[in-house]
């Protein structure tokens, strides 16, 4: 069952299941371009990081966390682009369900992938500004904050949805 949809299959809509499909496109295309801008920031702040006089002092640990950064940015950033490539593939053959289906999955790996990326980027910055402690200490409290935010909080107002929607029909 879609989250949008209620128990009996309507969505509170006066839309076709083809309209829906269409605006749930339109919607996560949107969500998928906000995530695009934050990776590409990153990214670029990452890719700059070689050509800095200081890069050369880096510790072993802290040039593997810094390669680590550029492949999960690079393979963000390919989850990110897969929908418009699953799109193009699948382009006027009447399979929009499986677009929006596949495309909400691929976007929760990016956003996995954007919690990755956060939480080494601020670990590898912490660990050469402020010591190794430091960097562990802040990309392990940042995952948590991440995790918590992308998979506790949206977990948590589906529920309370859900038991509203319980609480209405009785």
């Amino acid at each position: 069952m879609s989250e949008v949809e209620d128990y009996t299959g309507r969505t509170g809509r006066n839309e076709t299941r083809e309209e829906q499909l269409d605006r749930n496109w339109a919607e996560l295309l949107q969500e998928l371009r906000v995530l695009q801008t934050g990776v590409q920031i990153l990214a670029g702040f990452l890719l700059t990081l070689p050509f800095q006089s200081r890069f050369e002092d880096l510790d072993d640990f802290q040039v593997t966390l810094y390669l680590a950064n550029v492949v999960v940015a690079a393979l963000t950033t390919a989850f990110i682009l897969l929908p418009v490539s699953v799109h193009r593939r699948l382009f006027r053959k009447r399979l929009k369900e499986t677009l929006v289906s596949s495309a909400d999955s691929i976007t929760k790996i990016a956003l996995s992938g954007i919690a990755l990326l956060s939480a080494g980027t601020a670990a590898l910055v912490f660990d050469v500004t402020a010591g190794r402690q430091a960097g562990l200490t802040a990309g392990g409290a940042l995952m948590a904050v991440m995790v918590v935010l992308l998979v506790y909080v949206p977990i948590h107002l589906n529920r309370k949805a859900d038991a509203g929607k319980l609480d209405r029909k009785l």
